[in-house]
């Protein structure tokens, strides 16, 4: 006679025989924030490089760029708001270190999910209107004022998406905190500090 479990894989938050939904979700939300990260990382390089450039062609070969300082603008933003998911998933934001040692483990997790809360509310606000900017800029075909003339939906979609992925990290280690606290492994982020 065998045991069987009744319990639907798509139940089972910390799963070990199938992996839920929720889980798949939260891997594939922490693989985009991770990729995003490092390909943040190399735009950063590229910008060095557009600046660099930009440098050279004006003050030694007299010819200087018109588009390298947008470009780079352009850079920076996308650089910034896909990489902040992934600075989330770290726990890499500003944060008060002081507290961790002042602040029993108990207190600590219940600041952790105040403030990710708190954090949720205003990256999901943030996150509405960066698609509204997208929206209203791709709609009426917006163009910066440059001689250059860049489209602006591109910079607003990487703010669009940037902040996506930052409130869905944040969605994520909620949750992931809430069946922590019920005995489930964290499976995505870094642990609290016990």
């Amino acid at each position: 006679m065998s045991t069987t479990s009744h319990q639907s894989p798509g139940m089972n938050p910390g799963g070990v025989g199938g992996r839920s939904v929720w889980r798949r979700f939260a891997q594939t939300v922490k693989g985009f924030n991770v990729l995003t990260g490092y390909l943040s990382g190399i735009t950063i390089v590229v910008t060095s490089v557009v600046v660099c450039y930009g440098v050279v062609m004006r003050y030694f070969l007299s010819s200087p760029i018109d588009w390298g300082l947008e470009l780079s603008i352009f850079l920076l933003i996308i650089a910034t708001f896909m990489s902040a998911g992934y600075t989330q998933l770290q726990r890499g934001h500003v944060a008060i270190e002081v507290l961790d040692h002042l602040l029993s483990p108990r207190a600590n997790k219940w600041r952790y999910l105040i403030g990710d809360a708190l954090s949720l509310v205003f990256c999901a606000v943030l996150t509405w209107n960066s698609w509204e900017f997208f929206h209203d800029a791709f709609a009426d075909g917006r163009v910066s004022n440059s001689t250059w003339g860049p489209r602006l939906w591109i910079p607003y979609i990487f703010m669009a998406i940037g902040m996506t992925s930052l409130s869905l990290q944040l969605l994520v280690q909620i949750v992931d905190a809430l069946v922590g606290w019920k005995g489930h492994k964290h499976v995505t982020g870094p642990e609290w500090k016990e």
